[in-house]
């Protein structure tokens, strides 16, 4: 690839990084300061790649000044795809779509992760918008998941449904997805059925890679964490849910709002004291209120005194 084509390239990559958060109501973009200087340091690069006879695209984009540009954009060879966004909203979804399916791949094929032997070996990876302003996160798959390959479709599912349409949202208007993308084994698996085991913080660390390149594809504006497990996994903090939930954490930029996972409301409603359910329904659903006041989202009455 000749220098100029390299360069075009990498400009085209970052422009279309900043066009998108434009067509999606971004004014601003947070830069932590190491970018900044990584920024600074893009005209003498360019100038020194003009005088090369030769240049690779990543060295045109500094992989700290534009890690979207690099991460997403890169194929399994490792040099750019052609498969950039080109302006349009179409565009653009088409090319999150065609990043998340590469991301899917690798984390099918993930060496480390099969590597544990703790983890079953049929991967659930995510369902929803690939532009979605709200993205849940949550442990791992459970066996219902892990027969219909979807994130979310058990009864804890049908729950995250209910609360997903409380907000006013659909599924298919979110991104779903988990932080372990294969279920969780209890023993060698063999006679394991129906039962779950929460991810351990081994199973976390492998897979972490790939829940942090879905948040860069799909730049959520709010990200809300179900569960302590999932909490604890994109944060690298401990605590109880009762204790994260009272605030509004951060990620890479990206606000996150962490509360029950809807197997624990579950739980709470099975156990027979209406009264603790429905004090648990309301402490999530406040918290789904804070994730919608984030987005900006109209509140009316109705929902602000609502209980799921």
């Amino acid at each position: 690839m000749g220098e100029s084509n390299s360069i075009a390239v990498g400009l085209t990559a970052l422009s279309q990084i900043l066009k998108r958060e434009k067509s999606r109501g971004s004014e601003t973009l947070l830069l932590k300061s190491e970018t900044e200087e990584a920024l600074n340091a893009l005209p003498m690069k360019l100038m020194k790649a003009a005088t090369m006879s030769s240049v690779s695209a990543a060295e045109v984009i500094p992989e700290k000044a534009a890690p979207m540009a690099r991460q997403n954009a890169e194929g399994s060879t490792g040099t750019l795809s052609s498969a950039v966004p080109k302006g349009g909203e179409a565009e653009n979804e088409k090319w999150a779509r065609a990043q998340l399916n590469e991301i899917f791949k690798e984390a099918k094929n993930c060496e480390e992760c099969r590597g544990l032997g703790t983890l079953r070996d049929q991967i659930v990876f995510a369902v929803g918008n690939p532009m979605a302003d709200m993205m849940f996160i949550g442990e791992a798959p459970g066996s219902e998941e892990e027969k219909e390959r979807k994130p979310f479709v058990g009864p804890a599912g049908q729950k995250l449904d209910q609360i997903i349409g409380a907000t006013g949202l659909k599924r298919e208007d979110v991104y779903i997805s988990n932080i372990v993308k294969f279920r969780p084994k209890k023993g060698d698996g063999r006679f394991q059925g129906t039962s779950n085991r929460k991810p351990d913080t081994t199973e976390m660390a492998a897979s972490i890679r790939y829940i942090r390149r879905e948040i860069e594809v799909v730049r959520p504006k709010v990200i809300v964490a179900l569960g302590g497990t999932a909490a604890e996994g994109l944060l690298e903090v401990g605590g109880s849910v009762s204790g994260l939930r009272n605030q509004v954490h951060e990620f890479n930029g990206v606000p996150v709002v962490v509360t029950y996972h809807p197997s624990f409301l579950l739980r709470q409603e099975g156990e027979g004291d209406a009264k603790k359910a429905m004090a648990m329904k309301r402490r999530v659903w406040e918290d789904l209120l804070k994730a919608m006041e984030i987005l900006g989202m109209p509140i009316s009455e109705k929902q602000r005194g609502y209980f799921l």
